[in-house]
């Protein structure tokens, strides 16, 4: 099995990080590829942005599908899942659709620990968007400049730690989501250090992925994930053009 996840910024310090948590992983056999944005921005934390990180995954899918199992949006937010799963012809999933089906399995109340206080609305719309907005206990995240965004997880640990502890003491959280990219593989150091358990968006997403290209369920032909209709376009990359004629 060949899964390929797609870093919709620029950093190529968090698709290390994606790279490594997502090996650690994949069930035995299984090749991870990872891609990073061609342009965009160093991390995502608004609507606009996600609208560029969902343009360039858009970009690299059609351009590397072919060679693929399952595609991963690798970005909290999931930048432009639900059209990849219009046009891509394999499983395609995202790190929040990912770590809130975990989550579901594991508790009632979910709280999302993210590292920008701007992301917050934005990652809330995503959540309700998925159908988990009367699950959300809370959403706490960072209020301290990031040096950099490829150490996050290494520089504010201890932070991110308190953060979790008062959505679970203050909030009810019975789960814990790390959001985002730059803290894979935060999870596995913080094992056992917290009352409830805690999920990481890229195991959750490869792990589903696996399961999605196991399950062989087929590709939508009608209903609202049916390929876009045929109709006139000009001025698309020849990537784009691909995943329109359906290639």
């Amino acid at each position: 099995m060949k899964l390929l996840l797609i870093n919709p910024n620029i950093s190529d310090s968090v698709s290390d990080l994606i790279r490594s948590e997502a090996e650690r992983s994949a069930a035995p056999g299984t090749e991870i590829e990872v891609l990073t944005a061609p342009f965009g921005v160093a991390y995502i934390e608004t609507r606009f942005e996600s609208l560029l990180g969902a343009y360039a995954a858009a970009q690299l899918a059609g351009e590397h599908h072919r060679r693929f199992d399952a595609v991963v949006v690798a970005a909290f937010g999931d930048p432009g899942l639900g059209a990849l799963r219009e046009v891509l012809p394999i499983p395609v999933t995202g790190l929040t659709e990912a770590a809130l089906a975990s989550a579901h399995l594991l508790g009632h109340r979910i709280s999302i620990i993210a590292i920008s206080q701007r992301i917050q609305a934005w990652y809330r719309e995503v959540v309700e968007a998925c159908g988990f907005g009367p699950r959300l206990a809370s959403i706490r995240a960072l209020d301290r400049p990031l040096s950099s965004i490829g150490a996050v997880q290494d520089e504010h640990a201890q932070a991110l730690k308190a953060l979790a502890e008062r959505a679970v003491d203050e909030d009810g959280a019975d789960v814990i989501v790390l959001a985002g990219a730059p803290l894979a593989g935060l999870a596995r150091s913080l094992r056992g250090q917290l009352p409830v358990p805690v999920v990481d968006g890229v195991s959750s997403a490869v792990r589903h992925a696996e399961t999605l290209v196991a399950l062989q369920a087929g590709r939508a032909q009608h209903g609202s994930f049916a390929p876009p209709p045929a109709k006139p376009h000009r001025g698309l990359p020849s990537a784009i053009e691909s995943l329109l004629r359906r290639d």
